[in-house]
């Protein structure tokens, strides 16, 4: 005769699950309230920049009045910045150095985060913990050796010097970032192409790449950043007004020895966070899944 064992009756807490968040004051508390603080805290910088940058001079150096409010806004500021200084040459320097040294580092990178993972030779790993090593190291110490370079290949003072130092610190990360995405990839499929008599240069532009996609566009949009906000090596190797980068030229050009004109600078940086900005916003579900793996077997 068999006897059968009651399961034990479930405590009251056990099914209460998120039932918590029912009431409207809890759910206030725990989730819309975080939600409102981060989001001030996220976007004050931005509003701070626009009011800043539509508010006339008058307003700016008035200790009376909101500070966090217009009373007449102009656009003065913009048009000093677009029409009486070198701001879209510093915006077109910007954008032509970052797409090209974007595009020279991530086809780089993925030559090189391929053979690490798929390539077995001897010391592969080591090879990919020295090259995400090589990122880390500072652009405060590397710039002196290379401006040493760049003045011997006769390039200083030119976008060039800017589009071969980048990827300095490009390619490390960018390889890094698609060594974790390759690794994602069921290899069997690459099997199953060596197989069937593919190359390995079909099995990487026919297979890897397509599937690779998602983690191509979060390097991509890494690299445009990183690239975008560089100071240091812009700052060092470019002396003309007009083939500065927007970081360095809203800097020099807008501050006058202890004279800074905020309207133009904030102007200059709201115009200048824009496309990217745009562009995060645009790949976002590409980004997120860049940098999850989304290749599942």
């Amino acid at each position: 005769m068999s006897t059968s064992v009651a399961a034990p009756a479930p405590r009251a807490g056990d099914s209460v699950g998120m039932s918590y968040l029912d009431t409207p004051s809890r759910k206030f508390v725990t989730v819309y309230l975080p939600l409102i603080v981060f989001l001030i805290v996220l976007l004050f910088p931005f509003y701070w920049m626009g009011i800043t940058s539509v508010k006339p001079d008058h307003e700016l150096l008035s200790r009376t009045g909101n500070p966090f409010w217009v009373i007449a806004p102009t656009i003065a500021h913009f048009e000093k910045l677009l029409f009486r200084t070198a701001y879209p040459e510093w915006m077109w320097n910007t954008v032509f150095v970052s797409v090209v040294a974007t595009a020279f580092s991530l086809a780089a990178s993925v030559f090189a985060a391929y053979a690490i993972e798929r390539l077995r030779f001897r010391g592969s790993k080591n090879v990919g913990l020295s090259i995400f090593l090589a990122y880390l190291v500072p652009p405060s110490i590397l710039f002196i050796p290379l401006a040493a370079v760049v003045f011997k290949l006769g390039l200083f003072d030119t976008r060039w010097a800017l589009i071969l130092t980048y990827p300095t610190f490009l390619i490390p990360f960018c390889t890094w970032l698609l060594m974790g995405y390759f690794r994602s990839i069921p290899f069997e499929l690459e099997e199953c192409a060596l197989i069937d008599g593919a190359t390995r240069w079909q099995i990487l532009t026919k297979i890897v790449l397509p599937l690779a996609v998602p983690g191509l566009i979060s390097a991509g949009i890494f690299a445009f950043t990183l690239s975008w906000n560089e100071f240091i090596y812009a700052l060092t190797f470019i002396s003309s007004s007009e083939i500065k980068t927007l970081p360095v030229g809203v800097v020099t050009e807008l501050v006058e020895g202890d004279v800074y004109h905020w309207g133009p600078l904030m102007a200059g940086a709201l115009l200048g966070s824009l496309p990217v900005a745009f562009i995060y916003s645009f790949f976002v579900e590409y980004y997120v899944s860049g940098l999850t793996g989304s290749v599942k077997e």
